[in-house]
């Protein structure tokens, strides 16, 4: 109780602004073992109870104590098929991390065994080994189980679907597979390589992956069911569908979504041009609006090409910023300058349609509203201008409109998230199961994961039985 948490090394930042490689550097043996030893092995552990896919944390942690490393991926892998990504980007201080009976001791989440660390290096382990250990595949059964979506919810229904020895094909719309893990997540967060190694990894395991496959368009889901042969399919698009805020000129030229500066920097290299064939408007001042992850991985991206300065603009305060604190930390570091309790009212352009900078109103803290944060109300006769040559809008996503558009059969609700059952995923479609972002809204990855192994469960049931 008397070791402090182990600080994992990182990049120093005033180096890192200039390349894309990976922040945090993982820990050494000897950091991984001297924080392994901060867990109690407590028997009721609270921790597993707030991990959404329920991994044996005392169980993989007890064997990094032990120094048998195999055996603490092997625990990890049980419940968890994408470790190394999970280690990098899961919240851990908000679910695990935070029930941690260490940390609560001293009533400090921050001071809680640093279970995502020690994920992460035990998942690094094993890619230092070579090749990994390919998860065990029951006799064929002669289902078929198509997954609409390669995210982080689709890979994790593939391997519970496909070690019980039904066949998987993963139906992926762009040319590469991860989802979200590859098109939005910046390669210094989580690198491309760790995402492609785990859909590899389920390749051994024969799971087909077939990209360029835009479902609801190629094929509808009534046709992977009725003419395409498949028993059951998982729907897994996400939440890909960018929200804007209706001001006045969010139609100027250098105004991008999050979701297409991210997806042209990380899926389409973009921070490489000309080597690549993905250009990317690069600029001096740049301005991001919204105070989540999205957020912070923009302006992290525009410092990474180039930009002076980098202005994140935020109606709420610090306190309320729905961003990791980890991710908050870095892009202070980094030189992101936080405009806090302001909101973007209007767009200016110049003559030739290019936005040229953003009209800004001050606005103060009220009550809580629904989300339980509290409500920002705009002073009045507060507005000012800075001058920038790109905005990034990072204020959210809805769910991708495709599938629910082309398919009549299954519900949704007003926001257009599919209705599914919270304990099967099933929908109103018969065979046909939905999870993560498309059914929760935009959320995190291990939230999506935790959704895959509950409509894992119920197709396997599905597929046995054969009752609905």
């Amino acid at each position: 109780m008397q070791i402090p948490p182990q600080l994992m090394p990182e990049q120093d930042a005033r180096e890192r602004i200039h390349n894309v490689d990976e922040v945090p550097q993982g820990y050494t043996e000897e950091l991984a073992k001297t924080e392994a030893i901060r867990c109690l092995q407590c028997k009721k552990a609270p921790c597993v109870a707030a991990c959404p896919v329920e991994i044996d944390i005392p169980g993989f942690i007890k064997a990094i104590v032990d120094g048998d490393y195999r055996s603490s991926i092997n625990i990890l892998k049980e419940t968890n098929i994408l470790p190394a990504v999970c280690g990098r980007v899961c919240p851990q201080e908000e679910q695990c991390q935070r029930t941690c009976v260490v940390g609560k001791s001293r009533k400090s989440v921050e001071e809680a065994v640093q279970i995502g660390k020690l994920e992460r290096f035990a998942a690094d382990w094993e890619m230092e080994q070579g090749e990994a250990e390919v998860p065990e595949v029951k006799a064929a059964t002669g289902k078929k189980v198509a997954i609409v979506g390669s995210g982080p919810a689709g890979l994790t229904v593939a391997a519970d679907v496909r070690r019980e020895g039904h066949d998987v094909t993963i139906f992926e719309a762009l040319h590469k597979p991860g989802g979200v893990l590859i098109y939005g997540i910046p390669e210094f967060r989580l690198p491309k390589s760790i995402v492609m190694r785990e859909v590899e990894n389920l390749q051994k395991m024969g799971v087909e992956v077939k990209y360029n496959m835009v479902i609801g368009k190629i094929f509808s889901i009534e046709e992977l069911l009725e003419e395409e042969g498949y028993d059951a399919v998982f729907v897994g698009t996400g939440a890909g569908l960018p929200l804007f805020m209706r001001i006045p000129g969010e139609n100027l030229n250098g105004v991008y979504s999050a979701n297409e500066y991210l997806t042209r920097a990380n899926l389409m290299q973009a921070y490489s041009f000309p080597e690549t064939d993905t250009p990317i408007a690069r600029a001096k001042n740049v301005a991001v609006f919204g105070g989540g992850n999205v957020a912070m991985d923009s302006a992290r991206t525009a410092l990474r090409l180039g930009s002076e300065n980098v202005y994140l603009v935020y109606r709420r305060s610090r306190t309320e910023m729905p961003a990791r604190v980890e991710e908050v930390e870095h892009a202070e570091e980094e030189g992101v300058k936080f405009h806090l309790l302001q909101n973007p009212v209007r767009l200016l352009g110049d003559d030739n349609g290019w936005v040229k900078g953003v009209e800004c109103i001050k606005m103060e803290l009220g009550e809580p509203d629904d989300s339980g944060r509290r409500r920002p109300i705009p002073i009045k006769d507060s507005e000012f201008v800075i001058d920038v040559d790109i905005c990034i809008v990072a204020i959210g996503n809805a769910s991708n409109p495709l599938v629910p558009d082309t398919t009549p059969a299954i519900e949704t609700n007003r926001w257009g998230n599919i209705i599914a059952d919270e304990e099967t995923l099933k929908t109103s479609m018969k065979g046909v199961f939905a999870g993560g972002d498309i059914v929760l809204g935009a959320a995190t990855v291990i939230l999506a994961m935790g959704h895959g192994r509950k409509a894992a469960m119920a197709i396997n049931e599905y597929l046995e039985s054969g009752a609905w």
